[in-house]
């Protein structure tokens, strides 16, 4: 175990695995927004990163962008891809609940029912973009890594105590933290945000008050969503590639942390977060990059037996400012 390079670099380490985490906490809004509502989890929502991150790329091949561009083409380019990953995110959510999850609740099938549809609603996607990209678009499309040009060179804005923070580190952060501050004010103070909580915390109370719950489900699937396509515009500046099942992992670890924060609760999605980022960054200095993702789950089981109900452990339809 490598303690020497971690106490030496702890600075460095540290604001990359925030820098990961916030990534992973915004993916993790969606699936305890949803689970914080309809108690599903919600597995086809790491697909619905994986949308995002192919719209970015869809939005820089239509504008042929490169950092070499020019600033206007860079921010014209980076700013409709935000916003086009945000939308297609949010109606790829939004197409699911419709399609698979709606006439569940229409039956009022088990859920088991919904475990598996939603399973299923994740294997369609990956294998759509899969086979459909290889079919139309042919290699490098389909299931090959693909790169995404890079708009946004990395460079160093300042320092502190000897800790080098960059511009798209400072971007992911700030983003990641910008749009958690957004939700969660808009949950906590708007009319719409107080009918996502009295459906969370009540459902037949909240629909004999007037309360329509199908908007509100429509709402935390649009809301999760919108913030799943924000992470992946963040991840691709970080990161710079997307490919057919590129959601997979990343769901994982925002799944784990929405639980390690307390899943349901909208702070705790970011808390774990942050803190499962920075988990693997250690993990990856003392052992090695191949341990990164056991250790990860390893902090997880031990936080459970000791507090299953998450850090902050509060459910959605309690959770006030």
């Amino acid at each position: 175990m490598d303690f020497t390079s971690l106490i030496d670099n702890l600075g460095s380490h540290t604001v990359d695995g925030l820098t990961k985490g916030a990534i992973y906490a915004l993916v993790a809004l969606g699936y305890t927004l949803v689970y914080g509502v309809l108690r599903l989890i919600n597995f086809a929502h790491s697909e619905v990163f994986m949308v995002g991150t192919w719209t970015v790329f869809g939005v820089y091949a239509v504008f042929n962008a490169t950092a070499a561009s020019g600033v206007g083409t860079v921010i014209l380019a980076t700013s409709v891809a935000l916003i086009a990953a945000t939308l297609a995110s949010a109606g790829t959510a939004l197409a699911v609940e419709r399609i698979a999850y709606r006439p569940l609740r229409k039956k009022n099938a088990p859920p088991l029912i919904f475990l598996i549809t939603a399973i299923g609603c994740s294997l369609v996607l990956v294998e759509l973009f899969g086979h459909v990209f290889r079919q139309f678009f042919g290699p490098p499309f389909g299931r090959a890594l693909v790169s995404i040009p890079t708009l946004i060179d990395t460079k160093v804005l300042f320092t502190v105590g000897g800790v080098s923070i960059t511009n798209i580190q400072l971007i992911v952060i700030f983003g990641a933290v910008l749009m958690m501050v957004l939700l969660d004010l808009f949950v906590n103070y708007s009319r719409l945000g107080r009918g996502v909580r009295a459906v969370a915390q009540d459902p037949d109370t909240a629909a004999l008050m007037g309360v329509n719950q199908d908007r509100v489900i429509m709402l935390v699937f649009v809301l999760g969503g919108a913030m799943a396509g924000v992470a992946a515009m963040l991840y691709t500046l970080r990161y710079d590639i997307t490919k057919f099942d590129i959601g997979f992992l990343i769901g994982v670890k925002a799944f784990t942390a929405a639980v390690l924060g307390g899943i349901g609760n909208l702070r705790g999605a970011l808390v774990g977060g942050l803190l499962l980022g920075v988990v693997e960054v250690y993990s990856s200095t003392l052992f090695s990059s191949n341990w990164e993702d056991v250790t990860a789950f390893v902090v997880l089981i031990a936080v459970l037996m000791f507090r299953p109900t998450g850090i902050l452990g509060e459910s959605l339809g309690k959770a006030r400012a």
